[in-house]
């Protein structure tokens, strides 16, 4: 009933207002995840494990919303063509950020122009990879809203849960490496917040251009499908963790699927 009075209170509100709301959500349990470091210091050896469990069960949840929130309503309400349009020029703009901007994965390594790796401290490559990880997520949240109130409120709601391990992917790498804890919340905290930097504006740029629509739901599915597929699923199977991360991925699959049935 809870879920229910909300989302009614949210479609009275309009699209920029339903991303604003998710999306700030997302970045509070990104924060949130990111004070999972003070009950892993002295326990690295975990840090593995749970992060190849935590980017299994989100690249389950963005394969899931990718399909079932953005990319086959989009299709079902404009045809096909605009809505794959956006998919390629999604999973291209990733890839260029990929190869633009510096970055670091935990086990994949770095990526991104050479000059990147010597200027930046590795706490920061590491948050970049996640930030660029986010982006896309909040993009979804965003055009999901624009789309309908309870598109957003499922996609936002699922995105924002899988966004805990994500915050804890954040704060360990920075506290390990050096940093202070406070240091490693705000790094946390400024991964979740780039969720919202791209929602909101998402949001109220397909509110006011409606053909944006079609081309914003298929990007933000084909932006999250490639970071699945080029970054976090490869990532997961490095470490000697894939049975419990592909585990992991179904249930963020079946997750995401539970939500957006019982949401109406």
């Amino acid at each position: 009933m809870a879920a229910a009075a909300l989302l009614m209170h949210l479609s009275e509100r309009g699209p920029v207002w339903v991303a604003l709301v998710m999306s700030g959500l997302a970045m509070a349990l990104t924060s949130l995840g990111g004070f999972g470091v003070l009950f892993l210091r002295g326990g690295e050896e975990r840090l593995p494990l749970l992060i190849d469990v935590g980017l299994g069960f989100s690249s389950g949840v963005m394969v899931a919303a990718s399909f079932t929130s953005l990319l086959v309503p989009a299709i079902d309400s404009y045809g096909a063509l605009r809505p794959l349009a956006g998919v390629v020029l999604g999973a291209l703009t990733v890839h260029a950020v990929n190869e633009l901007v510096p970055h670091e994965h935990l086990v994949k390594g770095y990526e991104g122009p050479p000059s990147g790796l010597r200027k930046l401290k590795a706490a920061w490559l590491v948050a970049l990879a996640i930030i660029i990880h986010n982006l896309p997520e909040g993009l979804s949240i965003g055009a999901a809203s624009a789309y309908s109130a309870r598109t957003g409120f499922t996609v936002g709601l699922a995105i924002a849960i899988q966004d805990i391990p994500e915050g804890l992917a954040v704060s360990v790498p920075v506290y390990a490496s050096g940093g202070s804890l406070g240091r490693a919340l705000l790094y946390a905290w400024l991964s979740g917040l780039s969720e919202m930097a791209m929602a909101v504006p998402a949001a109220y740029l397909t509110e006011v251009s409606v053909r944006l629509l079609p081309y914003a739901l298929g990007f933000g599915a084909g932006a999250m499908l490639y970071v699945v597929s080029h970054e976090a699923i490869p990532e997961t199977h490095r470490s000697g963790h894939e049975g419990k991360a592909t585990l992991a991925f179904f249930a963020g699959l079946i997750l995401m699927a539970a939500l957006d049935t019982a949401i109406k």
